[in-house]
Order: structure tokens, then sequence, then C-alpha cells
């Protein structure tokens, strides 16, 4: 039976906005918390599949109003079509299978799916549920291929799992693999992250996302490897610009600060973010930004849970997004992409005499009413938005 989406949530504006097109589903399952994670995630607990699902489609009905263009009436979620959905994590593919197939049956079907995946998980019977199911595109975390930096960063897949996984997914059918490298490990050489791109790149995957590592103070894995962090610290410029140099001479597009992709397979729903869209995101510490509001889920399982089981929202922050903010964080966001960032409406932001300055020393450029940064420019980043939103 079809569910009318509910109005009952906030109201996050009175003026007219358009229907949001992008939605972010947090499945936090873990068989282990890594040392370096930082994310929403809880171990074990794998009879709470069932309800945390339960809890998930209850926000989704309550929430689901930012989706409907408020100009047509009698919305149902299954007549929606969405740019893109996003299962994230956590493990997705943890999930108890039958409560995923659940949840991907009952999400608004888009034009691109993307389930996030670590690579021990992925077997024959997974691959062909989310392929029944209208994902489309499926996020491996490999992190590395050297044995290792896997046990550093306390990985339980092996390199032997990761080429597997890729079989499987190339069996079922997908054509849109995304691999997830990390550098600036503790222990990890030059030699190390060539042969990590070698290795990824033999595999031929649509989409490659290479992160420096981040470990936040004060964690057991930044107490365990306090003295080769900073070491490695010393060493992220060189490595990013050979994750740089080695995958555009293989013809990926450098089209984001940490991604890369064959011709036309950028990940829609992160350029979403990048490019300034309203979002939905539904699940355990999931964010949303609708129009000049945002708001951020709690992290507790059992709160979230029982919240939604009374019909109530769950327990979550707001904060007012003043135009001023979104301004700056278009900026911000905008300038990560390697296509122009149109001024239009951003003009008060930009610290004029930063930008002349930025374009003299060959950082920057302007081009018929927009903005990029150089490819030096792009190297150095954040350091260069920073002056111009000086």
């Amino acid at each position: 039976m079809s569910v009318p989406i509910s109005h009952r949530s906030l109201q996050v504006t009175d003026c007219y906005l358009p229907p949001v097109r992008h939605v972010y589903v947090h499945l936090p399952f873990c068989a282990h918390r890594c040392g370096y994670c930082d994310f929403v995630t809880v171990t074990g607990l794998r009879g709470q599949h069932t309800a945390y699902v339960d809890a998930l489609l209850a926000e989704l009905e309550s929430e689901g109003h930012v989706l409907q263009d408020p100009q047509v009436t009698d919305c149902y979620l299954d007549s929606l079509r969405l740019e893109t959905v996003y299962l994230g994590g956590g493990t997705p593919t943890l999930t108890e299978p039958a409560a995923l197939a659940r949840l991907l049956a009952a999400l608004p079907p888009a034009d691109e799916v993307t389930v996030e995946a670590n690579p021990e998980t992925v077997s024959s019977a997974v691959a062909a549920l989310l392929r029944e199911h209208g994902v489309n595109r499926v996020s491996l975390g490999v992190q590395s291929f050297r044995s290792h930096l896997l046990e550093t960063l306390e990985r339980r897949a092996s390199p032997g799992d990761v080429r597997r996984a890729v079989s499987i997914l190339r069996e079922a059918g997908f054509d849109n693999v995304s691999l997830d490298l990390i550098y600036g490990i503790p222990g990890q050489s030059e030699d190390d992250l060539r042969r990590d791109l070698d290795d990824a790149l033999a595999l031929e995957p649509e989409h490659l996302s290479c992160y420096e590592l981040e470990a936040k103070p004060g964690t057991r894995f930044t107490h365990a490897h306090r003295a080769e962090l900073e070491r490695q610290a010393d060493a992220m410029e060189g490595y990013f610009e050979r994750v740089v140099e080695t995958l555009s001479a293989a013809g990926y597009r450098w089209y984001e600060t940490a991604n890369f992709c064959r011709p036309g397979r950028m990940a829609r729903h992160n350029l979403a973010y990048w490019r300034g869209r309203d979002y939905l995101g539904i699940g355990l510490g999931a964010v949303s930004t609708v129009g000049r509001v945002r708001w951020r889920n709690a992290p507790s399982l059992a709160r979230y849970v029982a919240a939604l089981s009374r019909g109530e929202p769950p327990p979550r922050e707001h904060e007012p997004l003043p135009d001023d903010v979104r301004r700056r964080e278009r900026v911000m966001l905008g300038l990560r992409l390697d296509e122009p960032l149109r001024l239009g409406g951003l003009e008060q932001t930009i610290d004029v005499p930063a930008l002349d300055r930025l374009e003299r020393l060959g950082l920057a450029q302007r081009l018929d009413g927009a903005l990029t940064l150089t490819s030096r420019g792009r190297f150095l980043g954040g350091a260069v938005t920073a002056e111009l939103l000086a």
C-alpha cells in the first residue's frame, strides 16, 4: 500500500523551496571499529538491524515532505524519483540481508543509487541483492593493498578480498565501482603508495577516492602511532602529488580534491554536496541541509530507535544557516571542484584584494564571471580558499 508523505515534522521555511532530490541513509553497523575511524558506528547488535530499518523508514516517512514539490498534492514516496540515494556507514553490506532488502525496496528510486561496502562483506548473494533492488554503484573501502598497512589500520579485508569483491561485482553486472584509498598511513612508504595505486588501477575502477589519513587527536590510534603520524605529515604533500600525477596519467579526471573518475563517472551524490544542493539525511548521526536549516540526528542508537517507534522525531540538533554562511560554504565546497564556480550572488563573500594577489601568483583565475583555482592552486587547496574568504 502506498503511504502519503507526512507533513508533521519540522517546517524548514515558510517560503517555497524546490523539492530535495538527494537522500543519504546511514547504516551504522560494523563488525569491528577501526582505530582511526570517527564515523558514527556500532559493533555487534545484529539483532537490532530490523528495528533500526523500521526506524529509518519511519523517519523517511516523517521527513519525506521535503522530497515533495509543495505544488503537488497527495504525493507518495513510491511515486517519487530522486537524483541520488547514498547508503553509507558503518558497513551497509553488513546489514542483515532481509532488513537491507526491505530498506532498499522502500526507498524512492533514483538515477544513482550507491552502497558502501567493505570487501570482505561482498558475496555473490549480496551483489545479487543490491542489483535486484536498484543499486547501480558500489563504493568499496579498500584503503590499501599492502597487508602490513591494513593491519595497522585494523582492517579485516585482505588484498585478495578486494580483488574477489571487484570480480563478484563485475559478474553481477555492476559497471560503476569506486575504490577508496588512504595515504599517510603509519609505516607507509612512497613505494607502498605507488604499488597501491598500481594495484587499484589494475582493477579498472570507474572511480577512485584517495584520502589523506586524518587521525583524530586523543584516539587510541593517535596515541599508538604518534611519532609515525608526525613523520607522515611531512610527506603528505608529496603523496598528494603522486596520487594526482599517477591517476591523471592513467586517464582519470581529477574532478574534486580527493576524487578521480573515468569520463562521465563522477560521484553524483557527493557532487550535489560540493555544488551546494539541499539533501535529506536519515539515520543515526545523519545530517540534513534544507533551505536555511541544517539538522543532525543524535548518535545514540537506543534513543533514535525508541523515539521513532513512539512516532516522534529522533533527538537532533538544529542549526540556522544565514545567507552569508551558505555563501561561504558554496565557495569552500565549490572550489574543491575542477569546474568554474559562478560568482553571481557570491561577490560579497570574496576578498577581492586577496583574489587579485592569488591571480598574480598563478593560484586562481577569473573568467566570464566565474572563478577557478589553477592546478597549482588546487594542490594548496584549503589554504587558497581560506585566503579568498578572509
